[in-house]
């Protein structure tokens, strides 16, 4: 196979360019600040919130919010014991104490229960996680909070356009933050943007974000030692650009996961992304959770995968897994069956995206409607981790790519 299909990637478009071009040419003196202003606005109207801040990255509104709420040392923040260690690395930041809390097995959330179970004296915030563009139960989690008088942080990073009983993906808690790294659905190559409605609250974080600069100071003076978070006009206008064909962006988005889903939905042995009745899935990260008995560990996986040119990557590691990364607890249950490993097929918005559904389309899957079976594995071979991999979509899907490597390295096999 000459095409290789890789993680993930930006579709950019003739009005991206054409903004940031305008940002190039015009972005400076009076007009410097333009894009951010235009941006932050726009995106706190789409989310219904009154204030956007944008940063140069989801980790730094993390940051914000916790310095903006006084954690610090002596006090705990809950965080799910599987994400990505930006969730978790801010408490650290503010020499707070990270505390992990189990999720669920089939959304791959935090849950109500699971930080009741981890709630102490000294709790003063939750971060929920909008995992791979899913949502958790929200109503329950903020119920207890409020209850508890604990602060909730949405970490929305990979979940822009995902709803939970109608309302947007951050659109819940004190604080919500978003990422546009370059492999999130609306990108701005590296970026984010934290949102929250309490008018103190947002004129610390400008304080904070700004060299400890009160906005609009002119004379230069530095009422603490804050930090150095902001976006460039560029990142904004391409961040507006692609926030203005959102809409656009989440419909690939689900088509994509749907392929997958026509695909390996029925082949046992594999679980992919969930979908509650009140939740709509993003689906980020379109991800397969692999059952043991199919005798693949990641070590084995990726490269035989790479081999057939479709390029993977291990899923996030439990972070009670890292030495000092903050302090165990015990489960509530194991998210996934003992032994597990998983697949993850990430979506991908390829500039000929539009080209390849077509062509998808047209061939109508001949070969992914075929029934499949699991191959069986040896004893020798099962899984002894819980682990997960990544590899690329089926934007050139008519061809196969990824089921066919799976095919060849006897994952899968037709029925007889």
């Amino acid at each position: 196979m000459s095409t290789r299909i890789p993680i993930a990637g930006p579709w950019i478009t003739e009005k991206e360019i054409r903004y940031v071009s305008d940002a190039v040419a015009h972005g400076w003196y009076g007009n410097a600040s333009k894009y951010q202003t235009d941006f932050e606005q726009a995106f706190a109207d789409f989310i219904g919130r009154r204030h956007a801040i944008s940063l140069p990255s989801c980790t730094s509104g993390l940051h914000l919010a916790l310095l903006s709420l006084r954690v610090g040392p002596g006090d705990e923040v809950v965080v799910p014991d599987v994400t990505w260690i930006a969730t978790s690395a801010p408490v650290s930041y503010v020499g707070a104490t990270p505390v992990f809390a189990d999720i669920d097995p089939i959304s791959w959330c935090i849950t109500a229960g699971s930080i009741e179970a981890v709630l102490t004296p000294r709790t003063r915030a939750v971060i929920v996680v909008d995992l791979y563009g899913n949502m958790p139960d929200l109503n329950p989690i903020l119920e207890l909070c409020r209850r508890r008088n604990v602060a909730v942080i949405e970490d929305a990073a990979e979940a822009a356009g995902a709803t939970y009983k109608r309302r947007p993906a951050g659109s819940f808690g004190e604080f919500s933050a978003f990422s546009f790294h370059g492999s999130k659905t609306l990108t701005t190559g590296e970026g984010g943007i934290l949102l929250l409605d309490d008018d103190a609250l947002y004129r610390e974080c400008l304080i904070q974000r700004d060299h400890g600069r009160a906005p609009g100071d002119i004379m230069f003076w530095n009422h603490t030692i804050g930090q150095k978070y902001r976006m460039s006009s560029m990142q904004a206008a391409l961040g507006l650009a692609q926030l203005e064909r959102l809409p656009e962006l989440i419909e690939r988005k689900r088509e994509t996961f749907d392929w997958y889903r026509r695909a390996l939905g029925n082949v046992p042995g594999l679980t992919l992304n969930s979908e509650a009745p009140d939740v709509v899935n993003v689906y980020w990260m379109v991800t397969a959770i692999v059952d043991p008995k199919l005798g693949w560990t990641k070590e084995k996986l990726i490269p035989a995968l790479r081999e057939q040119n479709v390029d993977c990557r291990p899923f996030f590691y439990p972070l009670s897994m890292l030495r000092s990364s903050g302090r165990g607890v015990p489960r509530l249950a194991a998210p996934f069956p003992a032994g597990a490993s998983s697949l993850i097929m990430v979506a991908m918005r390829h500039p000929n995206v539009a080209a390849a559904a077509s062509s998808v389309e047209q061939h109508q899957f001949p070969h992914l409607r075929e029934n499949l079976l699991v191959r069986p594995s040896s004893l020798a071979d099962k899984i002894k981790k819980r682990l997960m991999l990544s590899c690329g979509p089926f934007w050139r899907c008519y061809r196969c790519h990824a089921l066919h490597a799976l095919r060849s390295q006897g994952i899968i096999r037709p029925k007889q």
